[in-house]
């Protein structure tokens, strides 16, 4: 049964539905490439850049859950299935050939990257679409994704 959530139309629902869902394929294929990168890297600042990795993780999951969550709350379904995501996320596939921290980095902060920019396009449209809650999640959720970012990307420097 659907929530009725005062105040919200129609149109509202179903494009915040939409962005959420695509933001939320992209933030899991982002959390399966941050494991990635911390499984299999190498050498120098390993042990900080392999901590780093599981910490980014820790702090984006709790996100791509409220995203989940909002989905559930404006009656849509939440889809976050290894399958599903492969094929709904803008995120290129994750390399599994790379092995030097250098790398990983580079492949990661690439993906942040494109995951924020995301994120800023569907806050607006969402917006734009009078859902103040779900633009409020994903904003929440950009704010973090650009502070990791940052952290990562301070070890390429």
């Amino acid at each position: 049964m659907a929530v009725k959530l005062a105040g919200l139309e129609d149109n509202a629902r179903k494009t915040a539905i939409t962005e959420l869902q695509a933001c939320m394929s992209d933030g899991l294929a982002l959390s399966m490439a941050l494991k990635q990168a911390h499984w299999n890297m190498r050498g120098p600042n390993f042990i900080a850049v392999h901590e780093l990795m599981d910490q980014v993780k820790a702090r984006l999951d709790p996100g791509v859950d409220d995203m989940a969550e909002r989905i559930q709350q404006l009656d849509g379904t939440a889809v976050g299935t290894v399958e599903e995501v492969a094929k709904a996320t803008a995120l290129p596939p994750y390399p599994t050939d790379v092995t030097k921290v250098a790398d990983h980095l580079k492949e990661v902060t690439n993906r942040m990257r494109s995951f924020g920019e995301r994120l800023r396009a569907a806050i607006d449209t969402v917006e734009d679409a009078r859902d103040a809650d779900s633009a409020d999640i994903l904003t929440e959720v950009s704010r973090q994704v650009d502070k990791d970012l940052w952290f990562l990307q301070s070890h390429l420097d």
